[in-house]
């Protein structure tokens, strides 16, 4: 199978490697990929491996047909490609949080007219805010942004909270949702037009758990 398949690094790998084993795909020269990041398969794919947030770039570009990557990376990047299937598995919140106690949100705006908010997700915060009619400034923030409350950056944060551990560790706790996540298939839109046929069973494949 002559395909490039864009594979994540991180918490998403060991779901996405189960994912595309379950199609009849072979992952083990992938398990033993050592410190290549391209990983040819005789008779197969050529997988390539990368940070999540980059793995829409090299899709939308074409470099890979089709990569799997988390909506969060999607909805922040808003890169132009197809949505295939969800893949069920890396299940997360893009939540707001605050330090535990009294919610200062509300009485942020009251003050300031305005709610500090820090974060690696600048355009999900923005639209989440815009959205609710309040007015936020947003601080980029690319390390361990649960900091930033604790310090006086911010009033809160906006990240992704899975089992909840860090902000427990840290006395924040989640106030609202913005939406969940999970790990999705994505393809570039020319080779889905030329292989239609391939990726649409495959989609077929992924959405039936390789039955």
């Amino acid at each position: 199978m002559d395909l490039r398949i864009c594979v994540p690094l991180g918490a998403l790998l060991e779901g996405s490697l189960a994912a595309i084993a379950a199609v009849g795909l072979p992952v083990e020269p992938l398990r033993d990929a050592g410190r290549r990041l391209i990983v040819e398969v005789p008779g197969g794919p050529t997988y390539i491996t990368t940070r999540p947030t980059d793995v829409p770039t090299y899709v939308e570009s074409g470099a890979a047909d089709i990569g799997i990557v988390g909506r969060d990376v999607l909805l922040e990047r808003e890169p132009d490609v197809y949505e295939l299937a969800d893949l069920g598995f890396g299940g997360c919140t893009m939540s707001w949080c605050t330090p535990a106690g009294d919610d200062p949100t509300a009485l942020a705006i009251e003050r300031f007219g305005v709610v500090r908010v820090a974060t690696k997700y600048v355009r999900c915060a923005e639209r989440f805010f815009e959205g609710t009619g309040r007015k936020a400034e947003i601080v980029k923030v690319n390390g361990s942004v649960e900091l930033a409350p604790l310090v006086g950056l911010a009033d809160g944060i906006v990240d992704l909270v899975a089992t909840g551990r860090t902000l427990r560790e840290n006395g924040l706790v989640e106030r609202e949702v913005l939406f969940e996540s999970t790990a999705r298939l994505i393809a570039n839109r020319v080779s889905h037009k030329l292989r239609a046929d391939v990726l649409d069973g495959l989609v077929r494949a992924f959405e039936a758990g390789g039955a």
